[in-house]
C-alpha cells in the first residue's frame, strides 16, 4: 500500500523547487494534492497535466502571504477536495544583503512571505482538522533559521521563527491528534542553484560531509514520512535534511 492513499494534501508554492518535488512524490505516494503558485501558471497547467494521470490534483493561485486569501484558499479545497490530511508549508523567498545595507521592505517582505505565510495557512486548516481530529502540518524552515548566514540575517530570523511556531502549535495540537513538525533542508540542488558557477557549487559540496548536494526528492520524502503513518508518534520536531551540515 502506498504510504499517504488517500489522504489529501494542500502544498504551497509547488511549481518549481523542493515544492514540487513534494508535489510528485506525494502524488506517487497516493496523495490527492492540492497546492498553490504565486505567478506561473504554465507551470501549474504543466504539472497537473503531469500528475493528473496519477492522482486528483489541482492548482489554486493564491498569496500565502495574504490572510484572508489563506482562508479562502482552504475553503475552496475543502469544497472540491473534503478535507485536508496534510498541509505542506513550503512558499518562501530570499532577499539577501548585508544588514547595513538591507532595506525595511526587504526585511518586512521575507517576515511577510516566509512567516507570516506559516500562520495565516495553520490557522486556515486547524479548524476543519480539529474537527476531523486528525492531520499533519509541515513547515518549511532552513539550517540558515538554526545556524544563522552573513547576509540572510531576514531570511534567518523568518526561518527561526517558523521553529518555534512549529513547537508552539505542536504543544497547542498534540491533544486533538495533529502533529507539527519543520523540516530544516540544506543545500538543495535546484533550478535556482543551476544557476551557480562550478566553483561555488564545488566549495559548498565540499562543505558537507556527504559531498554532496540533496535533492527535491530527498526532502520530498522527508515529508512523506511526516505526513504518513509512520510518524503518528513525532511532533514539535525539526528534522534535517543536509547531509550531515550541521553535525
Amino acid at each position: 500500500m502506498k504510504l499517504l492513499e488517500g489522504k489529501v494534501a494542500l502544498i504551497t508554492g509547488a511549481t518549481r523547487g523542493i515544492g514540487k518535488g513534494i508535489a510528485e512524490v506525494f502524488a506517487q505516494q497516493g496523495a490527492k494534492v492540492a497546492f498553490t503558485y504565486a505567478g506561473s501558471v504554465d507551470k501549474a497547467k504543466e504539472l497537473e497535466a503531469t500528475l493528473s494521470s496519477v492522482t486528483q490534483i489541482k492548482g489554486y493561485q493564491s498569496d500565502a502571504s495574504d490572510y484572508d486569501a489563506a482562508q479562502q484558499l482552504v475553503d475552496d479545497v475543502m469544497a472540491e477536495f473534503g478535507t485536508i490530511d496534510i498541509l505542506v508549508n513550503n512558499a518562501g523567498i530570499t532577499r539577501d544583503n548585508l544588514l547595513l545595507r538591507m532595506s525595511k521592505e526587504d526585511w518586512d517582505t521575507i517576515i511577510r512571505v516566509n512567516l507570516d505565510s506559516v500562520f495565516n495557512l495553520t490557522k486556515a486548516v486547524i479548524k476543519p482538522m480539529m474537527k476531523a481530529r486528525s492531520g499533519s502540518i509541515i513547515n518549511m524552515t532552513s539550517v540558515v533559521g538554526v545556524k544563522g548566514n552573513g547576509g540572510q540575517s531576514n531570511y534567518a530570523a523568518s526561518k527561526a521563527g517558523v521553529i518555534g511556531f512549529t513547537k508552539s502549535i505542536a504543544l497547542e495540537l498534540g491533544s486533538r491528534n495533529i502533529r507539527c513538525n519543520a523540516i530544516a533542508p540544506g543545500f538543495i540542488e535546484t533550478e535556482m542553484t543551476a544557476s551557480l558557477d562550478e566553483k561555488t557549487l564545488k566549495a559548498w559540496r565540499d562543505g558537507i560531509p556527504m559531498k554532496r548536494g540533496g535533492q527535491p526528492e530527498d526532502v520530498a520524502n522527508a515529508c512523506v514520512f511526516l505526513g504518513s503513518e509512520l510518524s503518528t508518534y513525532i511532533t514539535g520536531q525539526t528534522l534535517h535534511v543536509d547531509g550531515g551540515m550541521l553535525t
